[in-house]
Protein backbone atom coordinates (compact mmCIF):
# COMPACT_ATOMS: atom_id res chain seq x y z
CA UNK A 1 0.00 0.00 0.00
CA UNK A 2 1.36 3.65 -1.13
CA UNK A 3 4.76 1.93 -2.28
CA UNK A 4 5.87 2.90 -6.09
CA UNK A 5 6.75 -0.02 -8.45
CA UNK A 6 10.60 -1.11 -9.14
CA UNK A 7 11.47 1.62 -11.75
CA UNK A 8 12.54 -0.29 -14.65
CA UNK A 9 16.38 -1.30 -15.95
CA UNK A 10 15.69 1.74 -18.77
CA UNK A 11 14.85 4.57 -16.27
CA UNK A 12 17.94 3.30 -13.59
CA UNK A 13 19.90 3.34 -16.90
CA UNK A 14 18.22 6.71 -17.54
CA UNK A 15 18.96 7.63 -14.01
CA UNK A 16 22.73 6.52 -14.23
CA UNK A 17 23.31 8.50 -17.33
CA UNK A 18 21.98 10.81 -16.34
CA UNK A 19 24.12 11.37 -13.21
CA UNK A 20 27.31 10.83 -15.23
CA UNK A 21 26.03 13.55 -17.70
CA UNK A 22 25.45 16.02 -14.72
CA UNK A 23 28.87 14.98 -13.44
CA UNK A 24 30.60 15.67 -16.55
CA UNK A 25 28.88 19.06 -17.88
CA UNK A 26 30.22 20.18 -13.89
CA UNK A 27 33.89 19.00 -15.55
CA UNK A 28 33.17 20.80 -18.43
CA UNK A 29 32.13 24.26 -17.21
CA UNK A 30 34.83 23.76 -14.16
CA UNK A 31 37.86 22.60 -15.89
CA UNK A 32 37.20 21.51 -19.69
CA UNK A 33 39.20 23.36 -22.33
CA UNK A 34 36.37 26.61 -22.21
CA UNK A 35 35.80 25.86 -18.37
CA UNK A 36 33.38 28.49 -17.06
CA UNK A 37 34.17 29.65 -14.03
CA UNK A 38 31.35 30.91 -11.81
CA UNK A 39 33.53 33.84 -9.77
CA UNK A 40 33.07 34.92 -7.03
CA UNK A 41 30.12 32.88 -6.50
CA UNK A 42 30.23 29.19 -4.85
CA UNK A 43 27.95 26.60 -5.84
CA UNK A 44 25.82 26.95 -2.79
CA UNK A 45 25.19 30.53 -3.19
CA UNK A 46 24.12 29.96 -7.46
CA UNK A 47 21.53 27.64 -6.24
CA UNK A 48 19.86 30.90 -4.08
CA UNK A 49 20.68 32.59 -7.36
CA UNK A 50 18.95 30.49 -9.11
CA UNK A 51 16.16 29.99 -6.75
CA UNK A 52 15.63 33.87 -6.75
CA UNK A 53 15.65 33.76 -10.63
CA UNK A 54 12.82 31.35 -10.69
CA UNK A 55 10.56 33.12 -7.23
CA UNK A 56 11.57 36.43 -7.20
CA UNK A 57 10.38 38.24 -3.70
CA UNK A 58 10.29 35.47 -1.69
CA UNK A 59 11.37 35.59 1.43
CA UNK A 60 14.09 33.81 3.61
CA UNK A 61 12.03 31.13 5.33
CA UNK A 62 10.38 30.04 1.62
CA UNK A 63 13.96 30.29 0.42
CA UNK A 64 15.47 28.02 3.12
CA UNK A 65 12.56 25.88 2.35
CA UNK A 66 13.22 25.88 -1.27
CA UNK A 67 16.84 24.93 -0.79
CA UNK A 68 16.07 22.32 2.16
CA UNK A 69 18.60 24.58 4.23
CA UNK A 70 18.60 26.14 7.71
CA UNK A 71 17.34 29.63 7.56
CA UNK A 72 20.78 30.65 9.90
CA UNK A 73 22.75 29.36 6.79
CA UNK A 74 20.38 30.70 3.52
CA UNK A 75 20.67 34.51 5.34
CA UNK A 76 24.57 34.29 5.59
CA UNK A 77 24.61 33.53 1.92
CA UNK A 78 22.80 36.09 1.14
CA UNK A 79 24.62 38.45 3.25
CA UNK A 80 27.22 37.47 0.85
CA UNK A 81 25.52 38.14 -1.98
CA UNK A 82 24.16 41.23 -0.81
CA UNK A 83 28.07 42.41 -0.06
CA UNK A 84 28.70 41.28 -3.49
CA UNK A 85 26.08 43.61 -5.34
CA UNK A 86 24.11 40.14 -6.61
CA UNK A 87 20.92 40.30 -4.33
CA UNK A 88 19.02 43.15 -2.20
CA UNK A 89 16.34 42.56 0.44
CA UNK A 90 13.47 44.97 0.77
CA UNK A 91 10.36 45.64 2.47
CA UNK A 92 7.80 43.40 1.78
CA UNK A 93 4.75 45.44 0.62
CA UNK A 94 2.29 42.60 2.18
CA UNK A 95 4.08 42.26 5.87
CA UNK A 96 6.37 44.81 7.20
CA UNK A 97 7.84 42.51 9.48
CA UNK A 98 8.87 40.44 6.58
CA UNK A 99 11.87 41.05 3.71
CA UNK A 100 11.59 40.02 -0.13
CA UNK A 101 14.94 38.56 -1.50
CA UNK A 102 15.34 40.08 -5.25
CA UNK A 103 17.93 39.81 -7.64
CA UNK A 104 19.72 43.10 -8.68
CA UNK A 105 19.93 44.22 -12.06
CA UNK A 106 23.97 42.64 -11.95
CA UNK A 107 22.85 39.60 -10.46
CA UNK A 108 20.36 39.11 -13.47
CA UNK A 109 23.48 39.83 -15.80
CA UNK A 110 25.60 37.83 -14.37
CA UNK A 111 22.82 34.86 -14.70
CA UNK A 112 22.47 35.35 -18.28
CA UNK A 113 26.41 35.67 -18.98
CA UNK A 114 26.73 32.42 -16.95
CA UNK A 115 24.05 30.50 -18.98
CA UNK A 116 25.16 31.93 -22.08
CA UNK A 117 29.18 30.98 -20.84
CA UNK A 118 27.46 27.41 -20.19
CA UNK A 119 25.47 27.20 -23.31
CA UNK A 120 28.53 27.90 -25.76
CA UNK A 121 30.17 25.03 -23.90
CA UNK A 122 27.26 22.65 -24.55
CA UNK A 123 26.33 23.81 -27.94
CA UNK A 124 30.14 23.02 -29.21
CA UNK A 125 29.73 19.51 -28.02
CA UNK A 126 25.93 19.37 -29.35
CA UNK A 127 26.61 20.45 -32.59
CA UNK A 128 29.57 17.54 -33.31
CA UNK A 129 26.58 15.14 -32.33
CA UNK A 130 24.76 13.63 -35.93
CA UNK A 131 21.76 15.64 -36.29
CA UNK A 132 19.25 12.57 -35.33
CA UNK A 133 20.93 12.45 -31.45
CA UNK A 134 20.55 16.60 -31.38
CA UNK A 135 16.49 15.99 -31.84
CA UNK A 136 16.19 13.34 -29.77
CA UNK A 137 18.48 14.94 -26.51
CA UNK A 138 16.29 17.83 -27.44
CA UNK A 139 13.16 15.80 -26.78
CA UNK A 140 14.45 14.03 -24.38
CA UNK A 141 15.35 17.37 -22.36
CA UNK A 142 12.03 18.70 -22.97
CA UNK A 143 10.28 15.88 -21.26
CA UNK A 144 12.62 15.32 -18.57
CA UNK A 145 12.15 19.32 -17.36
CA UNK A 146 8.03 18.97 -17.29
CA UNK A 147 8.15 15.69 -15.66
CA UNK A 148 10.61 17.58 -12.78
CA UNK A 149 8.45 20.45 -13.20
CA UNK A 150 5.25 18.23 -12.40
CA UNK A 151 4.10 18.71 -16.30
CA UNK A 152 2.87 16.29 -18.83
CA UNK A 153 4.97 15.39 -21.83
CA UNK A 154 2.28 16.78 -23.82
CA UNK A 155 1.82 19.89 -22.66
CA UNK A 156 5.54 21.34 -23.52
CA UNK A 157 6.78 24.92 -23.03
CA UNK A 158 9.33 26.77 -24.97
CA UNK A 159 12.34 26.40 -23.61
CA UNK A 160 13.86 29.85 -22.16
CA UNK A 161 15.77 31.81 -24.85
CA UNK A 162 18.95 33.74 -24.01
CA UNK A 163 19.12 36.10 -27.04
Amino acid sequence: MGLSPEPDHRSRDAAREGSEFVELLEVLWEHGREAVPTGPVSPSQLRVLYTLDREEGINLRMLAEALGSASPSVSRLCDRLQATGLVERAPSPVSRRELELRLTSHGKAYLVDLRMRREKVLMSTIDAMPAKARRSLLEGLRAFRNAASGQDSGGARPLRSTG
